[in-house]
């Protein structure tokens, strides 16, 4: 399992002005309409889903994605994707910023997310990750016959998978080196000449006038409050989504050297990023 990331100290702490806790209600309100009356559709539809189309959902995730869109609305951080997802069967490969990260990719297309087992115990998130379709497994290298096993029967099923290779959550503002055992399903069997990897940047700009790594939520960070935070934000900021041109596993010798292209590949955009801030 991999460790939290530690390596920045944490921002200084939010106050919350009595306007912020005006934002905070309303905003929390709609949302917690939205997301959780979405999720009473989706669970409702999925009772018919499931037993006529078994692994396959083509109804519920047009749920997710509209949910998901209308979320960043709600909370009037702005939304802009580039690029296009990838089709054909594969999957895609993101830097970890935030909770929103999940917002941001769901929004953009129908996709399915690999976590972490821990994470299906998580309250509130385990639940909502459970119920739109994550994959959960455990991150470690005598379990990767089995993950190549599930890759294959989601992916069989048309679901697009997403991880976050770097293992953790950051700052938003560098992208670690992307751990490689994972990738190591991808190079087995059939599976390596059919599948492609997409590489995608998420960016996010913080609030004017607001510290770097705003949106960030790692190390010991409290969930509850970095919500409130993100409610309570009066004038808010953006993420953009950057899908990159995706790359045959067949190209790349070995997992390692496929990790390493796709590092460097969600990195620039990023970099380039960072030092526009500055």
């Amino acid at each position: 399992m991999s460790a939290t990331w530690n390596a920045a100290p944490p921002p200084p702490p939010f106050r919350i002005s009595p306007l912020g806790w005006c934002l905070v209600a309303v905003r929390g309100l709609l949302l917690g309409t939205l997301v959780f009356g979405g999720l009473a559709l989706l669970l409702t539809l999925r009772l018919i889903e499931r037993p006529l189309c078994g692994l396959h959902r083509p109804v519920t995730p047009h749920i997710t994605r509209a949910v998901c869109r209308g979320a960043f609305g709600l909370l009037g951080i702005g939304y802009r994707p580039e690029g296009r997802p990838m089709q054909g069967r594969g999957a895609m490969v993101a830097n970890h910023a935030s909770w929103l990260d999940i917002f941001a990719l769901n929004a953009g297309g129908t996709v399915y997310f690999v976590a972490k087992s821990e994470v299906a115990g998580w309250p509130g998130i385990g639940w909502l990750a459970r119920a739109t379709g994550t994959l959960f497994i455990r991150r470690s290298r005598t379990e990767a016959a089995n993950h190549r096993d599930l890759f294959h029967d989601r992916m069989v099923a048309g679901h697009r998978l997403v991880f976050f290779p770097e293992g953790t959550s950051t700052d938003g503002l560098r992208v670690l080196d992307f751990k490689s055992t994972l990738f190591d399903a991808f190079f087995k069997d059939d599976m390596k000449d059919a599948m492609q990897l997409q590489a995608v940047t998420i960016l996010y700009t913080d609030p004017t006038g607001g510290p770097k790594g705003h949106y960030g939520w790692w190390g010991d960070m409290v969930f509850g409050r970095h919500l409130l935070k993100t409610l309570a934000t009066p004038r808010q900021g953006s993420v953009r989504i950057i899908y990159h041109p995706p790359l045959r596993v067949a190209e790349f010798d070995n997992r390692k050297a496929l990790a390493q292209a796709l590092t460097e590949i969600t990195r620039a955009p990023l970099e380039n990023h960072v030092r526009e801030m500055l």
